[in-house]
């Protein structure tokens, strides 16, 4: 916006509070620097910009610079007492809305993912934050050693470079209970991928999980749902990816969808593996070791800092104690099954 376009009404006496102060070198009053607040505040609700608001002030106080000798100093005086009134009121009022619309966002957030809205209104405000939810949607969500909240420097970080990257590509970048989140158009892999790299690194070395695209205001719900189950299942199975997706784990919830038979399955197979000296345990580890390693008893060795020969003589010990022999591909299904589950359902720590 040009001076030319700043409306008279935002310099207001300026020129007459200039000639006065400037003849008399008092400082402005108490009334007059809050006028000044107060128009900067109205200037900024009306979305002008500062520096063209600040540009008219000193044209308008060329115009009507005083000419008597001695006078320029208590000018200058004023007229710094003016900008600088009014910047602090166009900065209140600024930040008045940011925290507005940081305020609406969490708000539409909380109604998006819990479904507190009437659809028809949620589509509606989605608008606002660039999102259509009739069109298919995906959420990342970036968790890091600390919680996060959305003025800190993290997720302004991560949003700087997706904007620098994609600039205004209908993404939506938030933070809820503490984690970062990116709710992108589903087509567009590249942005949740681009968010799960620099989330990665701001987070110093955080976790991302990415959720199945999925269509209308319910399927953000369920995509967010899916990456959130991803974290947990990731936890609960210390995988190690820095990137999760929740396409790759479906056969998780698969498995664990009757609980009760999968905790009959842990027990009988590998019940009998309390009895051993030192617990379940020791040899719970070696299996999973074993397995995670593809069957390969020295990688599975040096993952455990055993020896091949002290690895051999678990396998065989477990092999005794269950019935199931690890390295026969007759029993090594089940075993495997057995030891996510166990792992899911956290035992033997937590009675089954």
């Amino acid at each position: 916006m040009t001076e030319r376009e700043i409306p008279e009404q935002y310099l207001e006496g300026c020129a007459r509070i200039l000639a006065d102060v400037s003849a008399t070198g008092r400082r402005l009053t108490r009334e007059e620097l809050t006028s000044r607040r107060e128009l900067g505040e109205r200037a900024a609700d009306a979305g002008h910009g500062l520096r063209a608001l600040v540009s008219a002030h000193l044209t308008a106080a060329r115009a009507a610079w005083p000419t008597t000798p001695g006078t320029t100093d208590s000018a200058l005086a004023a007229l710094h007492q003016v900008i600088d009134a009014f910047s602090e009121g166009y900065e209140r009022a600024q930040r008045h809305a940011v925290r507005q619309e940081e305020a609406a966002r969490r708000e539409f957030i909380d109604d998006l993912l819990y479904g507190r809205s009437d659809l028809g209104r949620l589509a509606e405000r989605a608008e606002r934050f660039g999102l259509r939810l009739s069109h298919a949607h995906a959420v990342a969500v970036a968790e890091g050693p600390t919680a996060y909240d959305e003025g800190d420097p993290v997720p302004r970080q991560v949003e700087r470079a997706l904007i620098s990257r994609f600039g205004d590509r209908s993404i939506l970048l938030t933070t809820k209970d503490g984690r970062l989140l990116c709710i992108a158009p589903g087509h567009q892999d590249d942005v949740l991928a681009y968010f799960a790299k620099q989330a990665h690194a701001a987070t110093e070395g955080g976790r991302v999980a990415i959720g199945r695209a999925q269509p209308g205001p319910g399927g953000v719900v369920h995509s967010y749902e899916e990456a959130l189950n991803a974290l947990e299942l990731a936890e609960r199975l210390e995988l190690e990816d820095p990137v999760l997706h929740a396409a790759d784990l479906l056969v998780y919830p698969v498995l664990t969808r009757d609980r009760q038979a999968m905790a009959d399955l842990v027990l009988n197979s590998l019940g009998p593996l309390t009895t051993a000296r030192g617990g379940a345990e020791p040899l719970l580890d070696t299996l999973t070791a074993y397995f995670d390693s593809g069957c390969v008893a020295a990688e599975a060795a040096r993952r455990l800092s055993l020896s091949v020969r002290a690895l051999t003589y678990r396998l065989e010990r477990i092999h005794k104690l269950t019935g199931a022999n690890p390295a026969d591909p007759a029993h090594r299904y089940m075993l495997q099954t057995a030891v996510i589950g166990a792992r899911l359902l956290d035992w033997p720590a937590k009675d089954l």
